[in-house]
């Protein structure tokens, strides 16, 4: 890693990045209660403009480092000293380089857009100017991610993207499902957010500094030493991150959480999904090259979990009805992807952001398309109930079909440059993770191709009283500019662009990839594969009537399955435990006592003549034993 220079000239505004959506989340959630009437007219263009004028920003920015040397193209800006407290000296410190650049286009550009499509979407929800301030809070929190310059400033943005996932998760709060699915996310993430603090933990005991340049630093003094650290050590440090950023991105085993967040608003799942929250474990471990590139064993856990993810996450779309959880699950198998790229290291690195990008576009694309669709058909998510929509919503049906064709990886789509790239990386590691890197590409070309063909295409298969219609322009808008990108967005790499971009911070163990195939061979044999998976989908959901009945499928036992039921019955046994035994010990006493005294008491009537009777009843019992006695 290149020794950042410090922040000038436009640079010194790179806080603004992240001041502008944090101050629409503040004026906002604070200001409608005391002027509602002007924040409900206003608050939702508020949050759009704030939004946009952060991506301008960025862009300017990135702008601005394409004219510079490499040496000076990574930044640092140094706001003012967090906390210092024994050896540990921790700065609000932003880093913005060659990866942040990437991360902050992404996140405020196809934000915005999404900001844009949501005033149309959530035109007439009472909350509407609460859940914008919800979502630049949103922004905020994941530019505070990716521009930190230390792990702890990182760990701050990590936090409040949680925290901005549950209240948008569970914004439709009446609903007990939406409830459940937030508090799911919000309990899932913590796992993974102990696995990250404790890492944050060890690279300070470990490193003597959270920041990523003292630690890269440090791992670049020998080849083989890895800086005098102990290789466990960093197995152990790259472990522990994997876990956060399992828990992040939904990865195998932290994935649960992932398909019931689509109890939200589709824009937010839009987010989600595309510029935000599951794409920061890959930031995560893309970040954190120099530690995994010094740990063989972390290294492969990371690829494990991969393409475990892969071909799990494209199970669960083959089966799945409701639209949103179909692109979940494929969320889930495109990260896996990019986790995948990541964890082979070298150009990998590279790949697994450009795939971010790529995903991003088509992804987003996809998910404001299913919200058009459930425009259009009265909130039903049921693809069953679908069915011949491609005339009665011929621009989502075109925009959407641009972003089918960008993830099944058809020639020349975005999807199609990014995913050969990191088919190409897996097979020069080896021939079982490439087998199974493209086998699972056939899989997502099957359950996209079902999505498509329920939806677009058959005979209508609508409830009475629904009628199709198109989403207004101030929706289709955003669709459109998505849909150029998920065509265009192959751009990146043109002339090997992505790698020359992104080498100076991912440069440690960079080698070149030279595979058993040829790279044209990787992308044909890619090709024919997804061919037959379009076709199998074809041959499956073309040549029988679909029914409107629910899809059967297998259960396959998760770790919720495994951590649950385990867990409410020792929580139950606790509770039981302190009910009955310990406040049994402390306070049975007390309590035998007042119930001999409450039947000692009935004695005590009150009346003279009782009193008496027991006197003379107590006199003969006495002279009875001296009696008996003598």
């Amino acid at each position: 890693m290149v020794n950042p220079v410090e922040a000038s000239g436009v640079f010194s505004l790179i806080w603004l990045v992240i001041a502008l959506p944090l101050a629409g989340a503040t004026l906002i959630l604070i200001g409608r209660p005391l002027a509602p009437a002007l924040f409900d007219r206003i608050g939702h263009w508020l949050a759009v403009g704030l939004a946009g004028a952060s991506f301008v920003l960025s862009l300017v920015l990135f702008i601005a480092t394409l004219g510079r040397d490499e040496e000076s193209r990574q930044v640092v800006q140094h706001l003012y000293t967090w906390f210092d407290t024994g050896d540990l000296s921790v700065g609000m410190d932003l880093l913005y380089d060659q990866l942040s650049s990437l991360f902050l286009l992404l996140i405020t550009g196809v934000g915005t857009l999404i900001h844009v499509y949501s005033v149309g979407y959530m035109a007439d929800d009472e909350r509407r100017t609460r859940f914008f301030g919800y979502l630049n809070l949103f922004l905020a929190a994941m530019l505070m991610l990716v521009l930190a310059e230390n792990y702890v400033g990182l760990f701050l943005g990590w936090e409040g993207v949680g925290l901005a996932s549950y209240l948008l998760i569970g914004f439709w709060q009446h609903k007990p499902s939406a409830a459940a699915a937030a508090k799911k996310a919000f309990v899932m993430n913590r796992v993974g957010d102990m696995g990250l603090s404790l890492a944050i933990a060890l690279s300070f005991v470990t490193f003597g500094s959270t920041s990523f340049s003292v630690i890269s630093d440090q791992l670049m003094v020998t080849n083989e030493g890895a800086g005098g650290v102990a290789t466990s050590t960093l197995n152990w440090l790259g472990i522990l991150l994997l876990v956060g950023a399992c828990g992040k991105s939904a990865q195998v085993p932290l994935q649960g959480w992932l398909l019931d967040a689509m109890e939200g608003p589709t824009p937010v799942s839009a987010l989600i999904h595309a510029a935000t929250m599951v794409t920061a474990g890959v930031y995560l471990i893309v970040r954190s090259s120099a530690i995994f590139d010094a740990a063989e064993v972390a290294s492969t856990a990371v690829v494990i979990v991969a393409l475990v993810t892969i071909i799990w996450g494209a199970a669960i779309s083959c089966v799945k009805d409701d639209i949103k959880k179909v692109l979940a699950g494929s969320t889930m198998s495109q990260i896996g992807y990019m986790m995948l790229a990541a964890g082979l290291g070298g150009p990998g690195y590279a790949f697994a952001i450009f795939h971010l990008l790529t995903h991003g576009f088509f992804k987003a694309n996809m998910f404001l398309g299913a919200g058009s669709l459930m425009h259009g058909m009265n909130d039903d998510v049921n693809l069953k109930h679908y069915g011949a929509l491609s005339r009665a919503l011929p621009v989502t049906f075109v925009t959407f079909a641009m972003g089918y064709l960008a993830i099944i990886g058809f020639p020349g789509f975005a999807g199609f440059w990014s995913k050969d790239k990191i088919l190409e990386v897996a097979f020069a590691e080896s021939w079982l993770v490439g087998v199974i890197a493209l086998l699972a590409a056939g899989v997502t070309a099957f359950y996209m191709t079902r999505l498509m063909m329920l939806a677009f295409f058959g005979r209508k298969r609508w409830p009475e009283g629904v009628h199709p219609h198109e989403s207004p322009r101030i929706m289709t808008g955003p669709l459109v500019v998505l849909a150029a990108l998920s065509v265009l967005g192959g751009l990146f790499t043109l002339g090997g662009w992505i790698e020359h971009w992104l080498e100076p911070v991912v440069a440690i163990g960079h080698a070149e990839h030279h595979g058993p195939l040829p790279v044209w061979a990787t992308s044909v044999l890619a090709v024919l594969v997804v061919a037959i998976g379009v076709a199998a989908a074809g041959f499956v959901f073309g040549r029988r009537p679909t029914t409107t009945e629910p899809t059967p499928y297998l259960h396959v036992p998760h770790v919720e399955d495994v951590v649950v039921p385990p867990g409410l019955a020792l929580t139950r046994g606790a509770v039981a435990t302190d009910k009955y035994v310990v406040d049994g010990l402390m306070s049975g006493g007390p309590i035998a006592l007042a119930a001999i005294a409450g039947e000692l008491r009935k004695a005590q009537t009150g009346y003279v003549r009782s009193y008496a009777l027991s006197v003379l009843g107590g006199t003969v019992l006495v002279a009875l034993a001296i009696l008996v006695v003598n």
